[in-house]
């Protein structure tokens, strides 16, 4: 399984070696053709294409040599073939091939860049999205994280999972927008849970703390109206000795339980405030308690899942998506997600998904391989 916090739909460009011996193999079939064809065709006036087509996968040196190698073999074939204007043709191929070479520079610096902005984003990600420990105790946690921005490591939605002494407790949660603009405000939510979830021992006041984080997050940027910088979150408790699980619920998409078979919604009896809206709404914060017991499956998720759309526009189903999984572990379940995802979607995804997939397993002892950490 992909580990948490790697991206699991991330939009793959890899260059196989057939691809990278394209240009060679479209100099070769323009030089035989060239051959192989009456002079009036006038295939060698093509081979210019040849450096053009290196320069978007070679550097520059390369791009360089195979611009000779179809000078030389525009020279040859006007031995071959007089009258060919081999003169225009291979002025034609070194023009080409100046250009291809400063462009496969600049393709080059721009790779280069790119490459530092990702490394800068994987370690944004290692902040915001820590890696996930698999196991606290009996309670068996996996992690789905998705970002919607293309190369993209991390986006608007975030989750964290820390083992307290009031138990295990986890956050998920979504910042409107995607890319690099909801990270800095992800950030500061889940620093503050991390802080919050170990000296609070009420969820109300650690959705409070995550409400002050984001408010004063938000306010060093330029007023463009709450409604613009809102986010759902959810909070939950598995309390030591599990039975229960409390949940206090943000405008988030209601978690999913997965009991016997049975899926159930884990709806809020009243509403909370999203977060950087209680000036606006009020911060009645509400608990629900739901029985949480061995064997059972909890699903935490953003709204990147539910609305991802198939080719007719229809809403992915995640509860009667959910219902039709066996029973397995939480790592299981998620490569099954990520799967299903993907052909549903056709690997298209417009919204950043994070989810949360979490197993009281009857047996408490750790997993081979996993690291085990006291509930």
């Amino acid at each position: 399984m992909i580990k948490p916090g790697q991206l699991r739909l991330r939009r793959r460009h890899g260059r196989g070696p057939l691809t990278l011996l394209s240009p060679v193999i479209l100099t070769v079939i323009i030089a035989s053709l060239a051959y192989a064809t009456p002079p009036e065709l006038a295939f060698s006036r093509l081979l210019p294409a040849a450096p053009t087509l290196a320069a978007a996968m070679w550097p520059v040196l390369p791009t360089i040599l195979l611009g000779t190698v179809c000078l030389l073999l525009m020279i040859g074939l006007s031995l071959v073939f007089p009258g060919l204007g081999t003169w225009w043709t291979a002025a034609g191929i070194v023009a080409v091939t100046v250009a291809a070479a400063y462009g496969s520079h600049v393709r080059l610096r721009r790779e280069r860049t790119l490459f530092q902005v990702r490394l800068v984003a994987d370690a944004a990600q290692q902040v915001v999205l820590s890696p996930m420990p698999r196991r606290f105790g009996a309670i068996e946690i996996e992690a789905l994280y998705l970002a919607a921005a293309a190369e993209a490591s991390i986006g608007g939605d975030f989750y964290e999972v820390v083992d307290t002494k009031y138990g295990v407790r986890l956050l998920i949660g979504d910042v409107r927008g995607k890319g690099l603009p909801a990270v800095g405000s992800a950030a500061a939510m889940v620093n503050s849970f991390r802080e919050a979830a170990y000296d609070e021992a009420d969820l109300v006041n650690i959705a409070r703390r995550l409400e002050a984080s984001s408010t004063r997050y938000n306010a060093a940027f330029p007023p463009e109206g709450m409604m613009e910088r809102f986010a759902t979150a959810l909070i939950a408790e598995i309390p030591r000795g599990g039975g229960s699980i409390g949940i206090l619920n943000c405008g988030h998409p209601p978690p999913l339980l997965l009991n016997r078979g049975e899926v159930r919604a884990l709806e809020p009896t009243a509403p909370s405030p999203l977060l950087n809206l209680a000036e606006l709404i009020g911060d009645h914060y509400s608990i629900d308690t739901f029985d949480f017991a061995p064997g059972d499956l909890l699903l935490l998720y953003t709204d990147g899942v539910a609305e991802a759309r198939d080719r007719d526009g229809e809403f992915f189903q995640v509860a009667p998506w959910l219902r039709r999984q066996a029973p397995g572990r939480p790592g299981e379940l998620l490569d099954a997600l990520h799967h299903d995802l993907l052909h549903y979607s056709r690997g298209r995804h417009d919204d950043d998904i994070a989810a949360l997939a979490v197993h009281w397993c009857a047996a408490p002892e750790p997993l081979d391989g996993q690291r085990d950490q006291p509930v």
